[in-house]
């Protein structure tokens, strides 16, 4: 999605790539993550980042800040910082798992016995070099004739003859 609208501002602004670009990657670095619930640059540098125009033409929130004060915050802010790091590998790891659970709801898994008849998917290891990009796309059939892992499988071919592992 990142790419998408990137690539999209980059071809409306036709010649002015170099300037556009620094506004997107900006932009990204200042955006909450959903996985994380987190700022990228907050989680490297552990500050607010301070808009590029409020650092030329300074706001009032700008003008009314304590130097010690801040400074001060910054110190606590710092030694939470692992804290907070921890919070947000903790909420991309459960992110993660939701979307694990979500895939494993829907996807439907079979796993074959030996002496079963299986077709074996061709790869560019595999496929003819004449073949073309109308060749088939599967081969076979071979038999299972050992169970090496879960969804690992040995074969052979009608004749008995193993086939290489990849």
């Amino acid at each position: 999605m990142i790419i998408q609208n990137l690539k999209k501002r980059l071809e409306a602004a036709k010649g002015k790539c170099p300037e556009e670009l620094l506004g997107v990657l900006w932009a990204y670095q200042t955006m909450t993550k959903s996985s994380t619930g987190e700022i990228p640059f907050s989680l490297v540098y552990d500050a607010e980042a301070l808009i590029p125009v409020e650092v030329g033409e300074p706001t009032l929130r700008y003008f009314r800040t304590d130097e010690e004060a801040t400074n001060e915050a910054m110190m606590v802010q710092l030694e939470l910082l692992d804290e907070r790091r921890d919070l947000a590998h903790i909420k991309m790891v459960a992110q993660k798992q939701r979307m694990e659970k979500y895939y494993n709801r829907r996807a439907n898994l079979y796993y074959f016995k030996v002496g079963d008849l299986v077709l074996r998917k061709v790869t560019q290891k595999t496929r003819d070099l004449n073949a073309g990009k109308l060749g088939p796309t599967w081969e076979g059939p071979y038999r299972v004739s050992a169970v090496i892992g879960k969804g690992s499988y040995e074969l052979e071919n009608q004749d008995g003859v193993k086939l290489p592992s990849n």
